[in-house]
């Protein structure tokens, strides 16, 4: 009797959105989801797209759009992108951007424990926080170069840059002293930010904002073979209170059966 052997082949992950959230005073209203896309595990491609987009005059945007795709030429390397955008975007009239991209590129050889996954491209052009230009300086060289996770967890235990970023970036107080190798990391594109004006109140890759909340920045979550890209996460504390996230990508895949 012959035995069985499954097919090798690769599931695609990938998805992302323009925007969501939830507003839970002084209403209690979902903010649905904006953009959505999904990739099938099979892959191919698909897009998304909302226009002038306003919510209770309290969230708006002029454009949201979300694209995914996963291809692969020979079977042995495997490719995904996935990029959402949000263009003119307003928040309670105290956090605007011309244009915020969350865009992650991977690829995948089928040899390969893990996929190399790129965040090059993600950014925040013209950001404005309660009048207040905001500069941000992206890390696009340290994350062009930690492409693994086993990357990220050696530069964990070797660059105490790194480390400030990653060990503590809710600032808690509570530090972690290591990775683990099936575990999660937290961290940032954000290498500097410099603001013009006064007021707002820097804490790692966040910004304090008296009467608003806080707001997230670049934000990293780091899995084996995935990436989660958050460009801004909005935790709203004054008097409407809830949370925003804008531009979020999420992304890659795992070949089948696993080696």
């Amino acid at each position: 009797m012959l035995k069985e052997t499954a097919h090798k082949t690769y599931l695609y992950n990938a998805h992302g959105h323009a925007l969501s959230g939830r507003i839970a005073m002084p209403l209690n209203q979902i903010i649905e989801v904006q953009a959505g896309m999904s990739l099938p595990t099979t892959g191919g491609v698909g897009h998304a797209r909302v226009d002038k987009y306003r919510f209770n005059d309290l969230v708006s945007f002029e454009a949201g759009y979300t694209f995914v795709s996963g291809s692969s030429e020979d079977n042995k390397v495997y490719s995904t992108l996935v990029t959402a955008t949000v263009e003119n975007l307003n928040i309670l009239g105290v956090v605007t951007a011309d244009r915020v991209v969350a865009r992650l590129a991977s690829t995948h050889n089928i040899q390969d424990d893990e996929a190399r996954i790129t965040i090059l491209g993600s950014s925040i052009e013209n950001l404005r926080v309660a009048g207040c230009e905001v500069h941000i300086d992206m890390d696009n060289d340290l994350f062009l170069r930690l492409t693994t996770f086993g990357a990220i967890r050696n530069e964990f235990q070797s660059n105490p840059e790194f480390r400030k970023i990653a060990a503590d970036p809710f600032l808690t107080g509570q530090r972690r002293d290591s990775i683990e190798p099936c575990g999660v990391a937290i961290c940032s594109l954000v290498k500097d930010m410099k603001i013009d004006g006064s007021g707002l109140k820097r804490q790692g890759h966040a910004l304090e904002v008296p009467e608003f909340g806080r707001i997230f920045i670049g934000e990293v979550i780091v899995e084996h073979s995935k990436r989660t890209v958050t460009m801004l996460r909005m935790d709203l504390g004054c008097p409407v209170n809830g949370n925003v996230t804008a531009a979020q990508s999420i992304g890659n895949g795992r070949p089948y059966p696993p080696s």
